[in-house]
């Protein structure tokens, strides 16, 4: 008798698609209330298209319309709409018009429309909704997108504008004067009564972990010096009464600006002058080691984190997942029972993140599997590993995968999705792939060449193009036409580890050079918001592994199919014996898509030994 290696003899295969109460698919597009309507499930809809804001129009806009609105957005169903901009006129492109659905739309996206951004509406016809406000199981967040100021104003993101020359070519911005969007315009915030901490919440909006100390006395001459100047078109601003937002209070631990007390200036008209004596605040932000720039050194050896380690799981773009601890060497999930935009700002930063744009519940982002650590955690905000926050065993309160946390932390703006775009594919989501790149010191955009492009690649570009998973990577794109003038080939030999945030981070070659030219052997992406997560489930494997003495007669099909050593070969058939280990196995499907094979069934084959589809 001769021992053989092991063999792996699946038993039992179990692809357990996401949750029923996770079936629904969010769509391509994400979707927002906003306004001043009073309670959180009701406001002027708006969708985010290409990375930008915008409304949809009341045309034909009626309940079954409202109800696919209200159930992508996590409520049960839709109690009415409202037409002629009843929440307010919005900004920006009018997205969608003429919207029919039939009512079993997953998404708005899904329904018919005249296609993005088609419209002949003004933004005095943005339609509205009113949701009911019992929401769907594993669709509720809590948000910041309709945090509020004064009086209901809403202050709805910040910006760091460059002050020095130079710094105005690095990507991100991590140091400039603040800019807070107020009511619908871009206004500087006066730096009297500015601390370290209201810097803090600018950065973790900016997607910055941390805060760094600001050379005050340099600007201040700086702004002495415009202030002198008397074309200085920063007096002129400050003359008209630019700062509107003089007076931040923030305690540090706020997810966004929005929920500091905050001072409006007085309105126009008004003899006190805004921010007398003083100058813009600025800010300086610390990047995520993720996202410095290669030749940036930091100034300290980057501290491990202490246990338990944190990690996000299944999320589609960078800095979002499911949230996962490392507690006794096992990775294990966290309850959203007391689940919150604090303690989700913690465990953002540690991961190099900003603060959370979103604190999600209800296993939105898939399922975990094994252990539950952590329930009812409890951060202040001021922690600097998520360890340090007080918590519950997972196991203590009932907790179920149903309830894994999840987050979606603030990441920064590293300019690189305008530096690669999509053209001729049928939708937004697929096409041949083009990139920005630097020739001969000017900017040209051009084609990838498909030599070694594989998946690993096509992951990176669709999150470059901040559209999650890759569901093929094409190599052959002769059927769609890209931009005229940008068929050349511009990047060849692309390989990616996988972990880039742009193809230009890839490898590639110095000169290009590319075995097909150009043309129809383009590289090019398929993209998906949800993906299968297919995980072995070990355990199970541990559990039930024991070893067989099998007899060489009842191993034909497995030495056929190569499950057996080559040293079988030379056994005297049917004669003799092997030692097998067996086991059973399961397999679970995390993700939020299901699982299909990419062969399909009319390249499978009819196999005699087992007598069914192999």
């Amino acid at each position: 008798m001769m021992w053989s290696p092991p063999v792996t003899l699946p038993l039992l295969l179990l692809l357990s698609q996401a949750p029923p109460s996770r079936l629904q698919s969010l769509g391509t597009a994400k979707l927002r209330l906003v306004g001043p309507g009073s309670r959180p499930e009701e406001g002027r809809l708006e969708v985010l298209h290409q990375g930008q804001w915008g409304t949809v129009c009341d045309d034909n806009f009626a309940l079954q319309e409202a109800t696919v609105a209200c159930r992508q957005l996590g409520f049960e169903a839709a109690l009415t709409w409202a037409h002629s901009a009843k929440y307010g006129p919005g900004e920006g492109p009018i997205w969608l018009d003429n919207v029919r659905c039939v009512g079993t739309e997953s998404s708005l996206d899904q329904c018919w429309s005249n296609g993005w951004g088609v419209s002949d509406c003004s933004h005095s016809e943005d339609v509205g909704v009113v949701c009911h406000p019992q929401r769907l199981r594993g669709y509720f967040s809590e948000r910041v997108s309709n945090a509020v100021g004064p009086q209901g104003r809403r202050l709805e993101e910040v910006r760091l504008k460059p002050i020095l020359a130079s710094a105005k070519r690095q990507s991100p911005v991590t140091e400039g004067a603040v800019e807070v969007r107020y009511e619908g315009h871009w206004r500087q915030v006066c730096d009297q009564s500015w601390t370290r901490n209201n810097s803090r919440v600018v950065c973790g909006m900016l997607g910055f972990p941390s805060e760094a100390p600001v050379d005050s006395h340099y600007y201040r001459k700086v702004w002495n010096l415009k202030m002198k100047d008397p074309k200085s078109r920063l007096r002129s601003l400050t003359q008209k009464n630019s700062f509107w937002i003089h007076r931040v209070n923030c305690l540090g631990t706020e997810p966004h600006i929005a929920s500091c007390p905050v001072q409006v200036a007085p309105a126009r008209g008004k003899l006190r002058p805004a921010c007398l004596g003083g100058m813009h605040a600025v800010v300086s932000c610390v990047a995520g080691p993720r996202f410095r720039p290669a030749k940036a050194k930091p100034g300290r050896k980057e501290s491990r984190a202490e246990e338990p380690r944190v990690r996000l799981r299944s999320g589609a773009q960078v800095g979002e997942g499911r949230v996962e601890v490392l507690m006794n060497r096992q990775w294990g999930t966290v309850c959203d029972h007391g689940w919150n935009l604090v303690s989700a700002s913690v465990l953002c930063r540690q991961l190099g993140f900003g603060s959370a744009r979103e604190a999600l519940f209800g296993a939105q982002l898939g399922q975990g599997l094994g252990s539950i650590h952590l329930s009812e955690v409890r951060c202040r905000g001021y922690e600097r590993t998520f360890s340090e926050c007080p918590s519950l065993e997972g196991s203590q309160n009932g907790c179920r995968h149903e309830n894994d946390a999840a987050v979606r932390c603030n990441v920064p703006n590293m300019g690189f999705r305008n530096q690669v775009r999509l053209a001729g594919g049928r939708t937004p989501e697929e096409g041949v792939v083009e990139v920005l790149v630097e020739v001969n010191r000017a900017q040209r955009w051009g084609a990838v060449c498909s030599d070694h492009w594989g998946l690993t690649e096509a992951m990176v570009a669709c999150r470059q193009l901040g559209l999650g998973f890759a569901n093929h990577a094409i190599k052959d794109t002769w059927y769609w036409q890209g931009t005229p003038g940008a068929g050349e080939v511009v990047m060849s030999g692309v390989r990616c580890s996988g972990t880039e945030l742009a193809l230009q981070q890839c490898q590639r070659h110095g000169p290009v050079h590319c075995s097909h030219g150009t043309g129809r052997f383009s590289a090019g992406v398929s993209c998906t918001d949800s993906a299968p997560d297919l995980v072995m489930n070990a355990q199970l494997v541990q559990e039930t592994a024991y070893l067989e003495d099998r007899p060489l007669s009842q191993l034909y099909c497995a030495h056929e199919e190569n499950c057996l050593s080559q040293s079988a070969d030379h056994m005297d058939w049917p004669y003799g014996h092997r030692r097998l280990l067996r086991f059973s196995s399961q397999i679970y499907n995390l993700g939020r898509a299901d699982f299909r094979p990419k062969a399909g069934r009319h390249s499978w084959i009819w196999h005699q030994c087992h007598s069914q589809v192999k």
